[in-house]
């Protein structure tokens, strides 16, 4: 029993303990994969490199993830969640006032939700690059934007046609109108990225609100301004 001891403890020598605060293996390879996903899409970048990134062996990586497509599936469903979570009150609020309040308390909500969206892209422009890398392949991937983004895009839809259905305004093209502002929000996060100088970022984080919430007023305010032509 000695010697079986004494041999547990020699298999042990030079290995270094485990810091039990550390993130599970699992979560700091979904960190490490997104950083590097984000920075130059998934073709740029190889399990390897993630391994190494991380501090670990690739097989560790295998361990966890079947796939280089799995684990990237995985970067996307981490940022889904922590966007939902973001947004979800924000959401509820619109489609709360859709349905119950006038036109101006609806197109604050939109105010609302537009802020909270662009506080969350701001505190993590890791879910933009990540985003516009997977949109340079529009012909791959396809199901994360249904399974990671669509979801979002389809309750705010919702709340726009019940606005409309209750009078409250004009939307003819929800799709078009939630894609367009997201796709705003997305650019704008990329100027920043580019913008070094503390004012210069001061001011454009400030200009950007402004914008933003002209442009739901103008939308959902004017009389007519969101029908057909």
């Amino acid at each position: 029993m000695a010697e079986q001891s004494g041999a547990a403890r020699a298999r042990r020598r030079g290995r270094p303990p485990r810091d039990a605060s550390a993130p599970p293996t699992r979560d700091r390879i979904v960190d490490a994969a997104t950083e590097l996903f984000a920075s130059r899409g998934i073709d740029g970048v190889s399990l390897r490199e993630i391994a190494a990134h991380v501090g670990i062996d690739v097989s560790s990586v295998h361990h966890h993830f079947a796939s280089k497509a799995v684990l990237y599936d995985a970067c996307f469903a981490r940022v889904y969640e922590h966007e939902r979570a973001a947004l979800e009150s924000a959401v509820a609020s619109v489609a709360h006032a859709a349905a119950t309040s006038t036109a101006s308390e609806f197109v604050a909500s939109l105010h609302g939700l537009m802020d909270a969206f662009v506080d969350f892209l701001e505190a993590n422009p890791h879910t933009t690059f990540l985003w516009l890398r997977r949109w340079l392949d529009p012909s791959g991937f396809t199901p994360l934007d249904e399974e990671y983004a669509l979801p979002i895009y389809a309750a705010i839809e919702s709340a726009l046609l019940t606005a409309t259905s209750r009078g409250l305004t004009v939307e003819a093209t929800p799709h078009v109108t939630v894609r367009s502002l997201v796709w705003a929000v997305h650019g704008h996060i990329a100027a920043l990225s580019a913008t070094s100088d503390p004012v210069a970022l001061t001011r454009e984080r400030g200009e950007f609100r402004v914008y933003v919430h002209r442009v739901v007023d103008r939308l959902y305010l004017d009389p007519g301004a969101g029908s057909a032509t």
